[in-house]
């Protein structure tokens, strides 16, 4: 750009050129707006992330304000008082629209709030979901579209929202507490990679129903207690807790340290889950995923690993059914040892 004097004028402040057009390659914005706001921090220094809150309620680093430091280091846990449950696992979760609405109230899936749009019409469903949360004594709001847009993302709620209370995860040492106290051997189910929620709830069903303490699911790449959990348990997470590990693998080394035996369930092992010496002692008992199984480390852990007999066409079971099969034989087992 030329000026009065032939000479080449220069860029005034802010990105922009003396004749107040924006300079090229700035979109008119000065060098500060430019510069990049560094590397991005870890999740649990992320203010209204997930994992932020969880370490603000576990006593770690809340906000992550720590400018200027090129290492930032995860919290360690802070202290639990002995008992105490660890705090909700996740954030509020939303069920929308007419039929998964009133299943969930159906199924006594612990809700904050029923929220009801305007101007519905004559439906059956809408009268019942408000019958059941009045009496159950959830507050029923009435909401805009708007509002029920936003609270569901956008997705499709036919005028009926679900708000669900976070659940509260265990801490993995209550669920051995929890059988000591009973003056019984500790029978823990843990899951490795097991993704569906009604395959979560399908083995909380089935831990209770054979006198499992508890179920540990790892915090990653897992299932975990949604409002799908909460439909497929039939309400038996209200009785049995579901403790989370951030590491599973060294969650079974701990239980194994405490005295606790740890079978996992594979297709190829040599020993049939009915023949398990370990059963009458305490035990922890691993399911893998449906396609994969056990993962390379978890198998290693294990003292133990056992399979089903399959005698049909069938290369697999589904992990909720594998699951209840595997724990029926091991309170048979059990029993047998008893009597």
């Amino acid at each position: 750009m030329t000026g009065r004097g032939g000479g080449q004028s220069r860029p005034g402040p802010g990105g922009r050129a003396k004749s107040g057009k924006p300079r090229p390659g700035t979109g008119g914005y000065g060098k500060h707006r430019l510069e990049g706001k560094g590397p991005t921090p870890p999740a649990h220094l992320r203010p209204g992330h997930p994992a932020q809150r969880r370490a603000s309620a576990a006593g770690g680093p809340a906000a992550g304000r720590n400018e200027g430091r090129g290492d930032l280091a995860a919290p360690r846990p802070a202290s639990r008082p002995a008992g105490k449950l660890r705090g909700a696992g996740s954030a509020v979760e939303v069920v929308a629209g007419r039929n998964a609405v009133l299943e969930s109230l159906r199924a006594t899936v612990p809700v904050i709030a029923l929220h009801v749009g305007p101007r519905l019409d004559a439906d059956q469903r809408i009268s019942d979901a408000i019958s059941l949360a009045a009496g159950k004594g959830i507050p029923v709001v009435e909401a805009g579209r708007a509002e029920l847009d936003r609270l569901t993302g956008g997705a499709i709620h036919q005028g009926l929202v679900l708000r669900v209370r976070p659940y509260s995860y265990a801490h993995p040492d209550d669920l051995i507490t929890r059988a000591h106290d009973a003056a019984q051997q500790p029978l823990i189910i843990a899951l490795d990679s097991v993704t569906d929620p009604r395959n979560l709830g399908a083995i909380v069903r089935s831990a209770a129903a054979f006198g499992a303490h508890g179920v540990l699911v790892p915090v990653r790449r897992s299932a975990g207690v949604t409002a799908g959990a909460w439909k497929a348990s039939a309400g038996t997470l209200a009785r049995l807790p579901v403790a989370q590990a951030p590491n599973l693998v060294r969650t079974l080394a701990s239980y194994q340290e405490a005295g606790l035996f740890v079978v996992g369930l594979d297709a190829a092992a040599e020993t049939a889950i009915d023949q398990l010496d370990l059963a009458g002692g305490p035990l922890v008992l691993v399911v893998g995923s449906e396609g994969k199984g056990l993962s390379r480390l978890v198998a290693e852990r294990c003292d133990v690993v056992a399979r089903i007999p399959i005698r049909g066409p069938a290369e697999s079971l589904n992990a909720g059914v594998a699951a209840g099969i595997a724990l029926y034989e091991v309170a048979r087992l059990r029993a047998g040892a008893v009597s």
